[in-house]
């Protein structure tokens, strides 16, 4: 008997009877034969309730009591969504996540995943019942209650479908696959097939919101297959595997793009063989992160550095810099942000070295300022102006022909 992993989103259990459809699929999937394990999110916006919630009472809500309190929203659904299966006839039962037996380390609001005790789902499966587990959520080895941080859910559902060793692990959404481009921005886009596991962690860390790059990172470790499919119709999804079966005459498999990029320069900085480690190390234990970073020699004993962040983090890493000018010993910082990141991602790259080429052709054509560029084998990402963004999208997008089933020709 297969075992087959579900999980749904908050937007597809956002009320009582979007449960009511969800729970129709799972008992569609149960009465195929399988068994089924379905991990659920809290409903709609009510995690956003329970943040302000805390907001209300204080400024700095204690990370183990939040902890606490935002694990009852996935806790809701699971009851929920198994009164809706046995009103259906369908046997069921909910675990929280420490039910279930996932632990995690111990850390509060951001908890990795250490390993998961499957025996007791295991048993409940072997019993006839559909098993429904709070995503989201875990326990570490010292019985505190953790969650697992932004796209918990989905990697709850990866995480379970590797540990249960199961056939496929499909992830119900609002969206029926994972798309070219966002639909909503590039209006010519469309739904692919399949795509490899890479090209979906590309898109995923490049701003794509169809899954968590953690889970898609876990489904690759493990091998787990993973399909993107509506929560509202039957339609086939999108499959997530080691190698895309189909369209590999792709050359570019899809575009992402972020807006509220800061460009950020410290100039004459000492050119020292410690002087890259000083500037970003100051950075990383203030907890901002970098994404694309250029070196410019600008003298013998001088060099400028540049790099881009998310724009909500320009105070604090200006400030950052400032405490620490003393050590860095650099001249002058200057920033430019209404800036946004648009990539190209498609593992034909590796045998098309034209890619580049081409997408910097267009962008020129469109007369689009390319301020900062960072590659990797399978991905060409161009910091541009925010308010060219879209422009840009839809330039690359017709350009490398990704709403027809033609190969771009580079």
């Amino acid at each position: 008997m297969s075992t087959v992993v579900q999980k749904f989103g908050g937007t597809s259990v956002g009320d009582v009877e979007k449960i009511k459809k969800a729970a129709a699929k799972i008992k569609r999937a149960k009465e195929s034969g399988s068994r089924v394990v379905t991990v659920v999110s809290a409903m709609g916006k009510s995690t956003d309730a329970l943040v302000q919630l805390a907001q209300d009472i204080t400024d700095s809500p204690n990370k183990r009591e939040m902890d606490m309190l935002l694990s009852t929203g996935e806790q809701v659904t699971s009851s929920l969504m198994v009164m809706a299966l046995k009103e259906m006839g369908i046997e069921a039962i909910s675990f929280t996540g420490w039910q279930a037996g996932i632990r995690t380390e111990a850390v509060h609001q951001n908890a990795r995943i250490t390993h998961i005790d499957t025996e007791r789902i295991e048993e409940q499966l072997n019993s006839g019942k559909v098993v429904i587990v709070a995503g989201f959520q875990g326990m570490s080895e010292d019985g505190e209650i953790t969650t697992l941080g932004r796209g918990g859910s989905d990697t709850t559902a990866v995480a379970l479908a590797a540990a249960l060793k199961a056939d496929s692990c499909s992830i119900y959404t609002d969206v029926d696959g994972v798309y070219t481009c966002d639909p909503r921005v590039a209006k010519s886009a469309r739904k692919l097939q399949s795509i490899s596991y890479d090209e979906m962690l590309e898109l995923a860390n490049l701003g794509a919101g169809v899954l968590h790059p953690r889970a898609v990172e876990f489904a690759k470790n493990y091998d787990v297959p993973l399909i993107v499919r509506s929560s509202i119709t039957d339609e086939d999804g999108t499959i997530v595997e080691e190698e895309a079966s189909v369209e590999q005459n792709l050359v570019v498999r899809g575009l992402a793009f972020e807006g509220a990029v800061t460009k950020i320069t410290v100039e004459r900085l000492p050119n020292r063989y410690d002087t890259m480690s000083n500037v970003f190390a100051s950075l990383a234990e203030a907890g901002i992160n970098v994404d694309i970073i250029i070196q410019q020699m600008t003298g013998e004993n001088e060099m400028n550095v540049s790099f881009s962040i998310h724009t909500q983090a320009l105070t604090e890493a200006l400030q950052v810099l400032e405490n620490k000018k003393e050590v860095l010993g650099y001249a002058n910082i200057r920033h430019e942000d209404r800036l946004a990141k648009v990539s190209i991602v498609g593992s034909g790259m590796i045998s098309n070295p034209g890619v580049a080429a081409e997408m910097f052709t267009v962008l020129s054509d469109q007369q689009i300022a390319v301020k900062m560029v960072s590659t990797s084998e399978i991905k060409v990402s161009a910091v541009v102006p925010e308010e060219e963004m879209v422009k840009g999208v839809e330039a690359l997008h017709t350009a490398f022909k990704l709403d027809s089933r033609q190969a771009a020709k580079v």
